[in-house]
C-alpha cells in the first residue's frame, strides 16, 4: 500500500534531530508503525514473542541496533520503557528512539519518562491528508494574530463530508468499498472490545452491555453530558445495570487504547472568567466508530434526529455532531504540530459556548466554533463577539468552521469564515 504522507511527518523528524527518544500514541491502525518506520534505522516489534524473548535475554539490543530504533507496539513487554529511559538517562544524543504504542498497558513502567521521553499523539486522516482538495487557509496564520485577509473557496459539499464521517480517517479502512465498509468497522471494534480488553487485564462479562454504553458514549458525541446520562440511555429499560465502578473500569481501558478522545475544558489561567464548566466535551477517536456504533449511512447521518437525555431528541440531526467531531479531529492533527493545546469552552449554566480554545504556550488563544450549515448569521458568532470582549488582545482570532464554499472575514465584526 502507498504512504499517504502525514502532516506529522516532518514535526516528527525535527523532535528526533533534538531529542533523543519519542513515543507516538494512537488507537491501533491509525498508522503509527507505518510513519515511524520511515524516520528508523532497525525495528523491534514486540507484538511477536519471538522478540520479547530475544529482548529478554539480551537487552542490550537496546544499544546493539542501529539508532534510530523503532520500538513497535512497547505496550506487549512494558520493562522496555523502563529500559529505555535508563539509556536516556545517560545518553541525551538525539534520535535515539522511537516508541510506538496502542494502548498504555496496566502494568504500567515504574517511571513515566517525563523529561526523557517526549509524547506525541497521533489522530486518524485529518481532512487534509485525505486529498478531498487543495489547503487554502492555514492554522498557524490563524494562530499568529495577524487577521489576514481571506479569500478562498472549494466545491466540498455536505454530502461529501457525510461521506467523510462515515469512511473515517484509518488509512487501512479507507480504501474499503461503501459495501463492505460497516464490515470492516465492526471487525476493527470486535477485535478491539473482544480481544483487546483482555490484554490489558479486563475480560468484559457482558460484552453486549459493553457496546451498549460505547453506543451511548457516540450518541452524545460534541456533548458535555454527564457519565450518568450516558449509562442511562445505554440501559433504557434495563434493570440490571452495570456498576459505577464497572462502567468507570470500561472508560479507563478505553483511554488506554485511545478509543476515547474528549476534549478538556478550558481553565482559563489568565483571566479567570468566571462560572466555567469543568466536564469534558465527548469524542471518540473517529467519527466515523460513532457512525458505525450508531448504525448510520452518509444518507441516513443527514436525516437521523440527535438525540440528548434518554429518548429527547434535540434540535437538529446527528450529522451536526459528527460534523464537529470530524472538524475537531482535523483541528487538533494541525495543532499538534503548532504547539497549541485544544480545548472548548462552556459556561456552567450553558449561556456561553465555543467549540474548540487552541491555546498558544504564551497562552494567547484561537477561538473556532463549528456550524454544520453553510451560512453564517449573526446568532452564529454571537459566543465568539462575547469571548473577545472578555479577552480583548489576548484573542487571536475568532473563526467559524462551516460547510460552505467560500472562506472570507465579515466586515461587521472581522470573524473568519471557513468551510472545514
Amino acid at each position: 500500500m502507498d504512504y499517504t504522507l502525514r502532516i506529522l511527518d516532518d514535526y516528527l523528524q525535527d523532535l528526533l534531530a533534538a531529542l533523543p527518544a519519542v513515543a507516538v500514541d494512537g488507537p491501533k491502525g491509525v498508522g503509527k508503525t507505518a510513519t515511524a518506520s520511515r524516520l528508523a534505522a532497525s525495528v523491534i516489534e514486540l507484538d511477536d514473542e519471538a522478540e520479547v524473548q530475544a529482548l529478554r535475554e539480551n537487552p542490550d539490543r537496546l544499544h546493539q541496533l542501529p539508532h534510530p530504533l523503532l520500538i513497535d507496539e512497547w505496550q506487549f513487554y512494558p520493562p522496555v520503557w523502563d529500559r529505555v529511559r535508563r539509556t536516556v538517562d545517560s545518553n541525551h544524543q538525539p534520535g535515539l528512539f522511537i516508541l510506538t504504542g496502542s494502548a498504555t498497558p496496566t502494568d504500567a513502567p515504574k517511571h513515566s519518562g517525563a523529561a526523557r521521553i517526549v509524547h506525541v499523539r497521533m489522530r486518524p486522516f485529518s481532512l487534509v491528508e485525505r486529498g478531498l482538495a487543495e489547503p487554502q487557509v492555514s492554522l498557524a496564520d490563524l494562530m499568529s494574530g495577524d487577521r489576514l485577509p481571506l479569500s478562498a473557496s472549494t466545491t466540498i459539499s455536505v454530502t461529501d463530508y457525510a461521506d467523510e464521517i462515515v469512511s473515517g480517517g484509518l488509512p487501512a479502512l479507507r480504501p474499503v468499498s461503501p459495501r463492505f465498509r460497516a464490515r470492516a468497522w465492526d471487525g476493527y471494534l470486535t477485535e478491539i472490545l473482544d480481544r483487546d480488553f483482555t490484554e490489558l487485564g479486563r475480560a468484559v462479562r457482558r460484552p453486549a452491555m459493553l457496546r451498549a454504553w460505547l453506543r451511548s458514549y457516540a450518541g452524545a458525541t460534541a456533548t458535555t453530558a454527564s457519565y450518568t446520562d450516558i449509562l442511562d440511555n445505554a440501559t433504557v429499560g434495563d434493570t440490571d445495570k452495570p456498576s459505577k465502578a464497572t462502567t468507570l473500569a470500561w472508560r479507563e481501558i478505553l483511554h488506554r487504547m485511545w478509543l476515547l478522545d474528549p476534549v478538556a475544558a478550558w481553565d482559563d489561567p489568565r483571566h479567570h472568567l468566571s462560572r466555567l464548566g469543568q466536564m469534558p466535551k465527548h469524542h471518540l477517536a473517529d467519527p466515523a466508530i460513532a457512525a458505525h456504533l450508531l448504525g448510520l449511512t452518509p444518507s441516513t447521518l443527514l436525516t437521523t434526529p440527535r438525540l440528548g437525555a434518554p429518548s429527547v431528541p434535540q434540535p437538529g440531526t446527528i450529522f451536526g455532531a459528527l460534523f464537529e467531531s470530524l472538524v475537531t479531529l482535523s483541528v487538533r492533527v494541525y495543532a499538534e504540530i503548532c504547539d497549541a493545546t485544544v480545548t472548548h469552552l462552556r459556561t456552567k449554566n450553558g449561556d456561553h459556548e465555543v467549540d474548540l480554545i487552541l491555546t498558544r504556550q504564551d497562552g494567547k488563544a484561537l477561538a473556532i466554533e463549528v456550524k454544520s450549515a453553510p451560512d453564517v448569521g449573526a446568532k452564529d458568532v454571537a459566543h465568539l463577539r462575547w469571548l473577545q470582549e472578555e479577552l480583548g488582545d489576548d484573542l487571536l482570532d475568532a473563526v467559524v468552521v462551516t460547510t460552505g464554499n467560500s472562506a472570507y472575514r465579515r466586515s461587521s465584526d472581522n470573524i473568519a469564515v471557513i468551510p472545514a
